[in-house]
């Protein structure tokens, strides 16, 4: 039997993981996302450990992974990230040199902190790329979590780097493109070429789970329950089904500020122009988004859902989950063929 990768995300709503088969062609053979009751996970960290475990724990039981080795996605407003240029050297070197190159960088102490280097180009004795630096304690209590459930987290990712794997079969290989993932608390975005990100910024804006919890407030039971789909295990009820009525006040807000963001990267010398815009997420599926954003942004753009980037095994998920498992699916790639 092929070996698989499991992509996992813990989100301030839900646990989701994708899990795909190795080599050259991954498949998605299994997936499922499991809701979080409120307050037990906020910004990629665990609040509550007790009940983060025991959705991890139906999620492996109700979607039948195979594999309990996963690849952990991380997406939080207390992320850095950054563009730095420093001296080059040898990777180990430059990973013993960084935490004292950067301190003054970081809102925390580096010894409080997890960092990587992600190289983009050299010029000279001088090499550019992205600067990532993590809280250590959120991270490290992610891991334990997983570890109560025997899930072995083989790798920690940036949620914006999957989603960028995710989409770069998507444009040839010289295109340069956005790929804006909006949902669960947090709207990523992220500029590409070639799968390799080149700019990365965290929003923090929610058009699609906002609403949810707005909903939530107004009837005594949300009625949501875990569905199995095949190998999937979904959320479903008349909760989300019922936002789509009304437009959300931040879709404006939200269009506004991706603008900006992509007219940041635009301005800088050398960038080349952006080509697409790929746009995922359950917030892609609220309405009134699509239409802010065609009307903030004259780039075209694209709804992406998990059949769009990844040959399946399994009957493929639908509706929000579908959108949302697209940077799930990128995090596990980045382990495919490893």
């Amino acid at each position: 039997m092929a070996k698989t990768i499991v992509g996992l995300e813990v989100t301030e709503e839900s646990v989701r993981a994708a899990e795909l088969s190795l080599g050259r062609k991954p498949q998605l053979i299994a997936y499922g996302e499991v809701p979080l009751p409120p307050d037990a996970a906020k910004d990629s960290e665990v609040l509550d450990p007790g009940a983060v475990a025991v959705a991890l724990r139906q999620l492996w039981t109700g979607a039948k992974f195979k594999s309990k080795d996963a690849v952990l996605g991380v997406a939080s407003r207390r992320i850095l990230v950054r563009e730095y240029t420093t001296q080059a050297m040898r990777p180990d070197l430059l990973r013993e040199a960084l935490p004292y190159q950067v301190q003054d960088l970081l809102p925390v102490p580096a010894s409080q902190a997890v960092l990587d280097f992600f190289p983009l180009a050299q010029n000279g004795d001088q090499v550019s790329g992205l600067l990532v630096a993590a809280v250590s304690d959120s991270i490290e209590q992610i891991i334990s979590t997983l570890a109560k459930v025997k899930v072995r987290a083989q790798a920690v990712d940036l949620g914006a780097f999957g989603l960028a794997r995710a989409t770069a079969s998507l444009a040839a290989p010289d295109e340069t493109v956005a790929t804006v993932s909006i949902g669960d608390h947090t709207t990523q975005v992220v500029i590409s070429r070639g799968g390799v990100p080149l700019f990365v910024r965290l929003l923090p804006i929610d058009v699609a789970t906002a609403a949810v919890r707005r909903h939530n407030a107004e009837i005594a039971e949300p009625e949501l329950e875990l569905a199995a789909a095949g190998n999937g295990a979904a959320v479903t009820g008349r909760t989300r089904g019922a936002i789509r009525a009304a437009t959300p006040p931040g879709a404006s807000d939200l269009a506004a500020r991706v603008r900006s963001t992509l007219a940041f990267f635009g301005s800088r010398a050398g960038a080349a122009p952006l080509t697409r815009l790929f746009v995922t997420g359950a917030g892609a599926a609220v309405e009134g988004v699509m239409a802010a954003l065609a009307a903030a942004i004259d780039t075209p753009m694209t709804i992406v859902s998990a059949g769009d980037v990844v040959s399946m095994s399994t009957p493929p998920p639908a509706g929000d989950v579908s959108l949302n498992l697209v940077g799930t699916i990128g995090i596990a790639l980045g382990e495919v063929g490893r």
